[in-house]
Formats: C-alpha cells, sequence, structure tokens
C-alpha cells in the first residue's frame, strides 16, 4: 500500500513562530502545507488572509494547499493563484457554479480541489469528479480546529473511491478534520490519498516526529 500524502494545517500552528513552523514543515517528510482560509460569513470563523499566506510562501519550499472556506471563491482565484497556490480547494457548497470554477483554477495553472462538508452527499459530484484534482473532505464541522472526528467519513470515503474508480478519474481524496494516529490507518485503508493534520502535529511534543508516524502507521 502507498503511503498517504500528509499536508500539516498551519492554522494550528504557533502565529508567534509560523516561520519556524513552516521550515519545521520543510525539513519534515510532510508533502503539503495545508492553508485554511475563512472569512467569518461561510464558515463562523476568521483565519488568515493574503499577507500571512505571502509570508509563508516566501518560506514553504513544500506546495500550499489552500482550502477556501469562503463564500464566491471565484473572485480569488487568480489571487491564489499570484500568491504561490499549487492546489485551489473551493467548497461544493459556495460554487454555483463549480464546472465553470474548476476550469478557471485550473487556468491559473492552480490544481482544482474540491471541499464537501459532512452533510454533503458524494454522488453530487458525479458529473464533475473528472475535473477534480483533489476531493477534501471534512471530516469535522469546518471553521474551527481540534473537533472531534466525524464516523461516517470512512463509508464516504469508501463510495467516494468508488465513484472515482467508477468514472474513470484520478482524483485524490483528502481527509480534513480530526485526523489523528487512531483513525489515520482506517482512513488509509478505506480509500485516503491525503491526511490533514493541524493540532494533531502541532500541538505533540516532536513535531516532525508525528508527521513522520501519520505517514508510516498507514502502511504498517
Amino acid at each position: 500500500m502507498q503511503k498517504p500524502k500528509i499536508a500539516p494545517s498551519l492554522l494550528a500552528a504557533d502565529f508567534g513562530n509560523l516561520q519556524r513552523d513552516v521550515e519545521m514543515v520543510n525539513n519534515s517528510v510532510a508533502d503539503w502545507h495545508h492553508i485554511d482560509v475563512m472569512d467569518g460569513v461561510f464558515v463562523p470563523n476568521i483565519s488568515y488572509g493574503m499577507p500571512v499566506i505571502k509570508a509563508i510562501a516566501q518560506h514553504a519550499t513544500k506546495p500550499l494547499d489552500v482550502h477556501l472556506m469562503i463564500v464566491d471563491p471565484d473572485r480569488y482565484i487568480k489571487t491564489f493563484a499570484d500568491l504561490g497556490a499549487n492546489t485551489l480547494n473551493v467548497h461544493y457548497e459556495a460554487c454555483t457554479h463549480l464546472h465553470r470554477t474548476l476550469q478557471a483554477i485550473k487556468a491559473e495553472g492552480m490544481k482544482a480541489g474540491v471541499a464537501i462538508n459532512p452533510h454533503t452527499n458524494i454522488s453530487l459530484l458525479e458529473d464533475t469528479i473528472k475535473d477534480i484534482d483533489i476531493v477534501c473532505m471534512m471530516s469535522v464541522n469546518p471553521g474551527f480546529g481540534g473537533q472531534s472526528f466525524i464516523e461516517n467519513t470512512y463509508d464516504k470515503v469508501k463510495a467516494l473511491k468508488s465513484l472515482i474508480k467508477n468514472k474513470g478519474a484520478h482524483t485524490l481524496i483528502e481527509i480534513d478534520g480530526g485526523v489523528t494516529s487512531k483513525n489515520a490507518k482506517a482512513l488509509v485503508d478505506a480509500g485516503a490519498d491525503v491526511l490533514v493534520a493541524g493540532s494533531f502535529v502541532f500541538k505533540s511534543d516532536d513535531p516532525a516526529q508525528t508527521i513522520s508516524d501519520l505517514k508510516n502507521i498507514a502502511v504498517d
């Protein structure tokens, strides 16, 4: 079994030492930096904006996986491309014309991701799955870090994996929320390709080792 990609969520980093934490991820076996952008409208919390992401991009040596939890994400597609985002995840629930949004993301040279809330059925992605590079499946309700994992996620991952295979797509499945060493293996066994971990990594005694453990636990 292939090792999953690990994308530490910088929302859980120490903002007073953000460069240090970005460099820790650079030097670890992590694959991407996961960046959550919240607007206080689509979700009840506000995270960080363009200047902070610009600062992260200056120090990051690994791809930036940006997750927009915002209304009307189309307004900012070019902005995030210019900031250096490699993947741009928009929420299915925030896009009236999802296919057009995906094409606009790709036109800016980024990979196109679609995030779905815990209550959103994966069957709604049937018509666009071949245009989606990554599905970011929320395994907690979006907006706050440190929440408990929603158990229904395993079945949802299996159903999404089946849809991807049936449609002949090459979409990666990313799990975002409540990922720990307790559920990482089961998620990968169910079909997850990418694990986002925030609090579990940055609040651990040795974040780089925790990243390594997550990457390897799933294939033991």
